[in-house]
């Protein structure tokens, strides 16, 4: 599976510890984002790297981080066909997938910690869409980003 991670400078000592947890389990990482951890980095800028890796087909999920997780959030599901959940422990993670779909995980490195954060990196990739009754709900949220994306 291939893997675009993308953060802010807030974010970027984080994604250098998730990039290296993510190659050790055999994915395939796509760096983007902030060079270094002291320069300024937009959330945004960060935020386009993913979206654009996930939505074009380059990436099959992505990672997205910065200082809470709520800007980088934001900008990824400015995109259509984007489900970015912005969670905050393992369970959330696990949900997003099995309810939501969702195709890019966010989080903020100023928020959890390196285990929670890699609890819920190893939830997102292992947890599977679970269809049925969620299927209906992610078609629906197909239907108002086809009403309002042009």
């Amino acid at each position: 599976m291939v893997v675009s991670i993308a953060s802010d400078h807030a974010g970027y000592e984080l994604r250098q510890k998730v990039i290296k947890h993510l190659e050790a389990k055999g994915f395939t990482v796509l760096d983007g984002g902030a060079p270094n951890g002291t320069d300024s980095y937009s959330y945004v800028d960060a935020g386009i790297k993913v979206a654009d890796d996930v939505t074009s087909g380059k990436a099959d999920r992505g990672i997205a981080i910065c200082g809470t997780g709520i800007g980088i959030s934001l900008v990824c599901n400015k995109y259509k066909g984007i489900r970015c959940a912005l969670c905050a422990n393992e369970f959330m993670a696990k949900m997003s997938r099995q309810h939501n779909d969702a195709n890019i995980l966010a989080f903020g490195e100023r928020v959890v910690g390196l285990g929670v954060a890699l609890g819920m990196v190893d939830a997102f990739f292992e947890e599977e869409f679970a269809g049925g009754r969620h299927a209906v709900r992610v078609d629906g949220i197909r239907e108002v980003e086809n009403r309002h994306f042009q």
